[in-house]
């Protein structure tokens, strides 16, 4: 889906839409074509098959976030919310950072909401990379980053996550990808769409080569409170060296189920965050205000619901990965996020087949289930490695992952 080496020399001459298309993959012989997600959504709709592709809920958030938003519109809170955000939400931000992380923010200066992480992620690489600049990732990667890379007029430099590693970066390679020119390294942890949640040992080796670079970490972190092992998440701005050179992105859209509402934002250091901010309005202005309100109410809900939360997910991971452990769907453990991996090189043998993309769509047409090929989210360089795996969504109810289960069953 994507190419290597996007947005060089050469890459700046073209158009930044020109750019963001080859950085995305999306180049057919007809001149555009659609995603791999556009395609298996509209398999499953015309096999109507189980779509285990996209990440998004088939549940809606806490009720009591609906009553507070309703509440909102009610009393007129219905016009332009700031651009740093509405008050109530960014002081509900700092006191989430203090109560999970014991991070003690200025909810004036060191926080801005946006329209969804996505554009929290956008804006960031906008605001900080010049055309020439390199930013580091980790593929397979969530497919937003290549393309605003590209736009920026940025470098890509990948890092691999491999399965023999259980999809942990190698610290060589990440030494090899920072030079002089890195200024940015997204850290997408816990990540999508491996499942991986990144070592400490990881963690202290990127803190390390950003501070000897002088480069930004931007930390993606949707998926924070999804994680199965351990006492919970830790943040790469814990790490001594760090916070003060981390932007940390988050939002409700997973957390609470809420993936339409488009509620983000950004923590960081007041500098930083005042300069992404001055790009971020130019963006969107701000997010829906009574949302707003809605959001710093689910941020505020107690233990119980975060640690339903978790639960909710563990017995959907379960579902999914018992109910298929005796197949050739040979799952690697998730760490995080609603996210499983599965090898299915046995499968393509069996099937004839050459690759993911190929069993793919015959999943959605003959077993009617729906998953997405990890070639979607790699550069042509890890496209080998990877033609043997697919990413299933666990996102949703338990009877319907048992059907989807049956279904995949049934089919082999």
């Amino acid at each position: 889906m994507f190419e290597d080496g996007v947005a060089g020399a050469g890459a700046q001459q073209q158009a930044p839409w020109e750019r963001v298309r080859l950085a995305a993959g999306l180049l057919s012989e007809r001149g555009f074509s659609s995603t791999i997600f556009e395609e298996m959504s509209a398999l499953a709709q015309q096999f109507g098959a189980i779509n285990l592709g996209q990440g998004f809920p088939d549940t809606d958030g806490p009720a009591e976030i609906f009553e507070v938003a309703q509440t909102a519109m009610a009393e007129g809170i219905n016009q332009y919310a700031t651009i740093a955000g509405l008050p109530v939400l960014r002081e509900a931000i700092a006191g989430h950072q203090l109560r999970f992380y014991g991070q003690r923010i200025d909810a004036d200066r060191q926080v801005t909401v946006t329209a969804g992480a996505s554009e929290a992620l956008s804006s960031t690489i906008a605001a900080l990379v010049n055309p020439g600049d390199e930013v580091v990732v980790f593929e397979p990667f969530y497919d937003l980053y290549p393309a605003a890379v590209a736009q920026a007029g940025g470098v890509l430099k990948p890092v691999q996550l491999r399965p023999e590693n259980l999809f942990q970066p190698d610290l060589r390679e990440i030494e090899a990808a920072f030079t002089p020119r890195t200024r940015l390294v997204v850290v997408n942890d816990p990540h999508n769409p491996t499942g991986a949640v990144f070592s400490e040992e990881v963690k202290q080796k990127i803190v390390e080569l950003a501070e000897r670079h002088g480069a930004v970490i931007l930390q993606d972190a949707v998926y924070e409170h999804l994680t199965f092992e351990g006492e919970g998440f830790s943040p790469i701005f814990r790490v001594p060296g760090a916070e003060d050179r981390t932007v940390f992105v988050s939002a409700i859209s997973k957390t609470h189920s809420l993936t339409g509402w488009r509620i983000g934002w950004m923590v960081g250091p007041a500098e930083l965050i005042q300069q992404i901010r001055l790009v971020k309005a130019y963006f969107s202005h701000s997010a829906a205000a009574p949302l707003q309100v809605g959001a710093a109410a689910g941020i505020n809900l107690g233990a119980d619901f975060y640690t339903a939360f978790r639960e909710r997910y563990t017995r959907q991971r379960d579902v999914l990965l018992d109910g298929l452990a005796q197949t050739p769907f040979r799952f690697v453990q998730p760490q995080g996020t609603f996210f499983a991996v599965a090898d299915i090189s046995q499968l393509l043998e069996q099937r004839k087949v050459p690759g993911g993309v190929e069993l793919t769509r015959l999943l959605a047409q003959e077993a009617g289930v729906v998953a997405i090929p990890m070639t979607a989210f790699v550069t042509e360089a890890m496209k080998p490695a990877m033609n043997s795996w697919i990413r299933f969504a666990f996102c949703k109810q338990p009877p319907l992952l048992e059907e989807a289960v049956e279904r995949l069953r049934g089919w082999l």
